[in-house]
């Protein structure tokens, strides 16, 4: 696909005012292709552009910059593993080196070369990602886990008492957000002023400059405080990695790993805990426990991916992907939205995905997202304690009420408003319990007499941890111990009916 093949005509027609929204028409540019960034359904654009061209189709973003959009499942998984043909690095994308992407194009902050894993390739890529990766592996997720339930409770104490909450507002765009900051090594940058930068700043707002520089200020000072004063945690790591990254590689990854992980995670979290309060049958399972929590988080990988498109990969030359001719510098966004749906591999959307991980919500290939699963551990952990702090959450609106923001990257809950039956806060604080532990029964086997247990000067135990039921159960004595029979004698204890296994011993060794 090129420039030219969308170039408009100079006729009369591009003089009319365009047509209104609603009308069948609005959205489409020269050459009839729609504009993604003017779709006001997403989802049903993409299985319309499926109709009209098949798993590759010709679109366009803002000021009519010519892409192709890649529906189908296979292509995609095609597109991200073949890294002989299509590359990350956008600086070869032929609108961008024709100067039709201004560099105040709305997508070029996505789009723009950066010196970071996700756009580097060859050894390059190896190099940066190497030292990404290494840091991850450093994780203990162990710990990790403990650590996303205690800040799941700490943050729904801030509500339990109230009977209500907001949970998008109040919980799932906090909790990864706090979570991130213990694993980059910022923990008391944490905060309500850090959410609402993070947020500020994806949202591309008036302000987002201004917020993505106060994100930035925190991320440089960690990395000199680091460079000076290594500890346990990624930012460490990463500055002590054998790469041997720079100050601003360094920061760039840290921001890079916190904004993927908050946008994503958080989307995870809206996603999972409205389907649990909207859909009956799949909050049975989950008390039923025909599904666990982890399933129902890939389960809502493959319904609602936390990205619904990526920018972008870029032809390194010419070749054919789903049918279509791809000219070299063509981009191609990767679309793991309608991907997931495609009816190739799902040809019934409403069947059960238990158990299958080939959802396109990470990505694939060299640039599969190295962090997956610190989010699936702050989605499952996160969910199934919010539920068992609050069993009887219910969505406090009708469904209809809800409002998304959407764009051509991603979907985004606004509000999740509920209601629940107050609960007290819990205590976060409290050591482990060394209180002591009740006297345990002795080793003894079934049938045979239990031992007596020894005088109390022998054995001094506090009063409270003695059972009480022993004075109220006489023991056998312990002098005139009473054998089990295996020849057929009477024994002490009542007369209990014989398994089969004893009937047939007793049988064999000439007793019944």
């Amino acid at each position: 696909m090129t420039p030219e093949s969308h170039a408009p005509t100079s006729t009369d027609d591009d003089l009319r005012p365009g047509p209104p929204p609603g009308c069948p028409a609005h959205g489409l540019g020269p050459g009839g292709l729609h504009r993604l960034h003017e779709a006001e359904d997403l989802g049903a654009l993409y299985e319309q552009l499926r109709e009209q061209h098949g798993p590759v189709a010709p679109v366009l973003l803002h000021d009519d910059v010519p892409m192709w959009i890649v529906l189908g499942h296979a292509e995609n998984l095609h597109m991200v593993r073949s890294p002989s043909q299509y590359c990350r690095d956008s600086r070869i994308w032929t609108p961008l080196r024709e100067g039709l992407v201004k560099p105040d194009h709305p997508l070029m902050p996505h789009i723009a070369w950066q010196p970071i894993a996700s756009h580097a390739e060859g050894d390059e890529h190896k190099r940066l990602r190497g030292a990404v990766m290494g840091a991850i592996s450093t994780i203990d997720f162990r710990s990790l886990r403990r650590y996303i339930n205690r800040s799941t409770q700490v943050i729904v104490n801030r509500f339990c008492e109230a009977g209500e909450a907001e949970l998008v507002g109040q919980f799932t765009e906090h909790l990864p957000m706090a979570v991130m900051c213990e694993i980059l090594g910022m923990p008391d940058e944490y905060n309500d002023r850090l959410v609402e930068a993070a947020r500020d700043a994806l949202k591309g707002t008036e302000t987002a400059i201004a917020s993505h520089s106060y994100v930035m200020e925190a991320l440089s000072r960690l990395t000199a405080l680091r460079r000076a004063q290594p500890e346990e945690d990624l930012a460490s790591y990463l500055i002590t990695h054998p790469a041997r990254l720079s100050d601003d590689e360094v920061r760039e990854h840290l921001r890079l790993v916190l904004f993927a992980a908050y946008e994503a995670t958080t989307n995870l979290l809206s996603n999972v805990l409205l389907t649990v309060l909207i859909d009956p049958r799949f909050r049975a399972q989950l008390n039923g426990g025909q599904m666990t929590v982890p399933e129902a988080v890939e389960q809502s990988l493959w319904n609602e991916p936390p990205f619904s498109t990526v920018f972008a990969y870029f032809a390194k030359q010419e070749t054919e992907l789903g049918g279509q001719r791809i000219r070299r510098g063509d981009g191609l966004l990767f679309a793991p939205l309608p991907a997931n749906v495609d009816p190739r591999v799902r040809p019934d959307l409403k069947a059960s995905m238990q158990g299958n991980r080939s959802h396109l919500a990470f990505g694939g290939g060299p640039h599969e997202c190295p962090g997956q699963d610190i989010g699936r551990s702050i989605a499952d952990v996160g969910v199934d304690a919010l539920l068992m702090r609050l069993p009887d959450v219910e969505l406090d609106c009708d469904e209809e009420e809800l409002r998304w923001t959407e764009s051509i990257a991603s979907r985004h809950l606004v509000e999740l408003p509920v209601q629940f039956a107050p609960k007290p806060p819990q205590d976060v604080q409290e050591v482990p319990n060394h209180k002591p532990v009740a006297a345990q029964r002795s080793d003894w086997q079934i049938g045979t007499a239990q031992p007596k247990a020894a005088p109390a000067a022998a054995q001094p135990q506090p009063v409270a941890a003695q059972p009480q039921p022993v004075a109220a159960q006489p023991q056998p004595d312990p002098v005139q111990p009473q054998p089990v029979s295996v020849s057929g004698q009477t024994v002490a204890e009542p007369a209990r009916r014989k398994g089969v296994w004893q009937r047939f011993l007793s049988w064999w060794r000439g007793g019944y």
